[in-house]
């Protein structure tokens, strides 16, 4: 599979095919997360309609490789079907005052909703 020569995150274009690290088509570029004005690259959200169906989140660090001509993920096409669907309120974990980690998480996945939503 020839996906072209290396590409940014900023060349990534709405339609552009995502592959599983085995090769398998699971679906297509809805939207790119990020910030152009820092560099910063959130992730996608990714139309699986001719995979597990409906929209999904692909955080920055399951993206393996960007192309021309496609993206490559680091997770197989099982490990894809498990990809988080963008929500409106994204589940949350319990935590005490003790656990003063940030939801990043929980971040991504609600600005995921808003920009498929038309809110942001």
């Amino acid at each position: 599979m020839d996906l072209g020569a290396p590409a940014s995150y900023l060349t990534l274009n709405e339609g552009t095919p995502v592959f599983s690290c085995n090769g398998e088509r699971i679906g297509v570029v809805e939207h790119v997360l990020a910030d152009a004005n820092v560099d910063v690259f959130d992730g996608l959200v990714i139309d699986c309609r001719l995979g597990p169906g409906g929209h999904r989140f692909v955080d920055a660090p399951q993206v393996a490789e960007i192309y021309e001509q496609g993206v490559e993920l680091t997770l197989n096409a099982r490990e894809a079907e498990q990809l988080h669907e963008p929500s409106e309120n994204p589940a949350s974990m319990s935590a005490d005052p003790d656990d003063v980690t940030p939801d990043h998480l929980g971040d991504k996945l609600r600005r995921a909703w808003q920009v498929i939503s038309g809110n942001y």
